[in-house]
């Protein structure tokens, strides 16, 4: 068999990849080892930047109608009374303090946002889809793949690896990995949710995290920070001590979480981080896990995904419409990705440090740097539009010192004209638009 691009993993990063090119009228074909749907916890928050590449890959719409709209994420900070939790303080961080059309997140049901790209790419003729098929090696430049026990052989132009953390195509291109495990883990599941609960909401004390994203049909999305080692014994004190530590944090979910009776819809997640060295070797790439792992504090690792598989597909695209077929002019995907992972790497490597240490004292100074991040406009933009993937507004060490409570919150005028300075263009985004191949 014989195609122009294979991508091997049919996760929401492929899928984008493969779908940007079939539009383009390139043969793709998109070979995904899993049958039906995965039963692990997947990513369901879609940033600004994920929801503008839906946008132009004619999606916006469908995708709004699935999901559930978030414009703001309250963080409460707890500490433990008298035998109960009384709050320290809140702060709200907003999305529509980003000066653009997508100024918020959506909640969306992983396996439905997988089904709608699917089914949005098999509108194309050049689009191709295997199921269950599992790629081996590669053997004399093409790609071995087995399906329902039989073995054959996928020619193409180029290979996409997008398997996940243990992509057998970066182990073929004999990529390093940086990996960085943690001392703590998460227990994450869905239930029903109170109508009144609309908006993300974090809750945090001194040795306890709680994340409430809602989706839509009135249910939430929950995550639960533990320590390592600790899975076992919770589940030995029975589902109803998992009801208490949740009804603890945030009242208002009693009679909900407890419809709960069994711990196998509850799912471990272990947090890993790491970065390889590079993204593309000859006519391979690597997108999304394969690449990159991000800790899910920031609930990032889809989103690095999908702007991976639209600034890939982007460039092949414009590499077969130019007849650019030179193997080194994919290292502009590396070049536009991989410090933007890197930023992302950090922050939410930061966030996981700050979150998950059990200091007596960290749940004031969390309280006030969030206080004082939220009332100081410039703080609040740059860290909602680092997180929105829209753009990379760097702090400084001024910001530091707001942050801290060692100088006073800001109120900027005309934010709006400062941080579009610093949001991505479409130069950014496809460089090699502008640039040509000879610039690299």
């Amino acid at each position: 068999m014989k195609t122009q691009v294979l991508v091997i993993g049919g996760g929401v990063g492929g899928l984008t990849a493969a779908l940007k090119l079939a539009k383009c009228g390139i043969d793709v074909c998109v070979v995904e080892q899993t049958k039906g749907s995965a039963h692990k916890y997947k990513g369901e928050l879609l940033q600004p930047k994920s929801l503008e590449i839906f946008h132009q890959l004619g999606l916006n719409k469908p995708v709004l109608e699935a999901g559930h709209q978030i414009n703001e994420i309250e963080m409460n900070e707890m500490k433990r009374k008298k035998g109960t939790y009384v709050k320290l303080g809140t702060a709200t961080m907003r999305y529509s303090i980003i000066e653009s059309e997508y100024n918020y997140a959506l909640m969306i049901p992983h396996e439905k946002l997988k089904e709608m790209l699917l089914e949005k790419a098999k509108e194309y003729p050049a689009f191709h889809y295997i199921q269950p098929a599992k790629f081996k090696e590669f053997k004399d430049q093409a790609a071995v793949v087995t399906s329902n026990k039989e073995e054959f052989i996928i020619e193409a132009d180029y290979y996409i690896g997008a398997e996940g953390r243990k992509s057998n195509v970066r182990k073929a291109m004999n990529v390093k990995l940086n990996e960085h495990e943690y001392d703590h883990h998460f227990l994450t599941v869905t239930f029903d949710r109170p109508e009144s609960m609309t908006e993300g909401k974090i809750i945090s004390t001194p040795h306890a995290f709680l994340g409430l994203f809602p989706l839509p049909d009135n249910q939430v999305r929950t995550v639960y920070l533990i320590q390592s080692g600790e899975y076992q014994s919770l589940k030995e004190r029975g589902i109803e001590h998992f009801h208490k530590k949740y009804i603890d944090l945030c009242p208002e979910l009693d009679g909900y979480v407890t419809k709960l009776k069994e711990w196998k819809k509850i799912q471990l997640m272990i947090p890993i981080h790491f970065h390889a060295e590079t993204y593309v070797k000859d006519n391979m790439a690597i997108i999304g896990d394969s690449a990159h792992s991000v800790h899910p504090m920031a609930g990032e690792g889809m989103n690095l995904a999908i702007q991976d598989g639209d600034v890939l597909g982007e460039l092949l695209c414009w590499m077969y419409k130019h007849d650019e077929h030179y193997p080194e002019n994919l290292v502009w995907y590396e070049k536009v990705r991989k410090t933007r992972v890197d930023f992302i790497l950090n922050l939410s490597h930061l966030s996981a440090l700050a979150y998950s240490k059990p200091f007596r004292y960290f749940g004031s100074l969390r309280n006030r740097s969030l206080k004082q991040m939220t009332e100081d406009e410039k703080l609040h933009t740059k860290q909602m539009l680092n997180i929105s993937g829209l753009g990379i507004w760097k702090e400084s060490f001024f910001d530091r010192l707001v942050q801290i409570g060692m100088l006073p919150p800001r109120t900027l005028q005309n934010i709006e004209l400062l941080h579009t300075r610093y949001m991505f263009t479409y130069e950014n985004d496809y460089p090699w638009e502008v640039k040509g191949r000879y610039s690299i």
